[in-house]
């Protein structure tokens, strides 16, 4: 009887595993079989953020960040260092890899999506 070895995957074929798995109407169950691996496997690999990467937005397709509304009095020290606050407002964002951004007035909301999505890669 021929002894199996383990089979070893780079992580550039996880990744690409992974994103099949992304595709309208394509399930893990589906991919397993054509990958010749286990679907617990490739779930296992969904659940690592190395291997997950985001499938190419749609176009006119809404995208969702998950945001913290944070009830923080303002003090005079606050005033004072930052002037009057644009009718616009300001917006703080702490993002996955540990950056925090303080968006004042007006913004482009395309722009600071890249900016997001670099820090967080």
């Amino acid at each position: 009887m021929a002894r199996r070895t383990k089979r070893r995957w780079t992580d550039e074929e996880k990744r690409s595993i992974c994103l099949q798995t992304t595709a309208p109407g394509v399930s893990v169950a589906r991919v397993a079989p054509r990958c010749a691996t286990n679907a617990n496997l490739i779930f296992k690999w969904l659940r690592d953020p190395r291997y997950v990467s985001e499938p190419p937005a749609e176009p006119d397709a809404a995208r969702f960040v998950a945001v913290e509304i944070v009830d923080r009095p303002v003090q005079d020290d606050d005033r004072a260092a930052t002037g009057p606050v644009p009718a616009t407002g300001t917006i703080e964002i702490d993002t996955a890899g540990g950056h925090r951004l303080r968006i004042s007035g007006a913004r482009d909301p395309e722009a600071l999506a890249r900016l997001i999505r670099g820090l967080s890669g």
